[in-house]
């Protein structure tokens, strides 16, 4: 199993692209909230286990769906 597809950047795909960038912004707004408006919204949290649940998914496709190994279309 290429492992490399966690973490590298060229190996991941659209999903977890998608959710590392939202993570990093949802953090960077949660530290300008809390330093310059002292509180974070109701429910801000849910952002990161939301943006963890869609890395996860798009980890799972990444690691067990095949979309680099070439297609084998069997003509019967």
């Amino acid at each position: 199993m290429d492992y490399s597809k966690l973490y590298r950047p060229s190996a991941l795909n659209s999903f977890q692209f998608i959710a590392l960038t939202g993570l990093l912004m949802s953090a960077g707004a949660h530290l300008i909230l809390y330093f310059f408006v002292g509180h974070t919204p109701a429910g801000f949290n849910w952002l990161y286990v939301c943006w963890t649940a869609f890395y996860v998914i798009g980890t799972l496709i990444n690691l067990f769906g095949k979309p680099d190994e070439p297609h084998d279309h069997h003509h019967h």
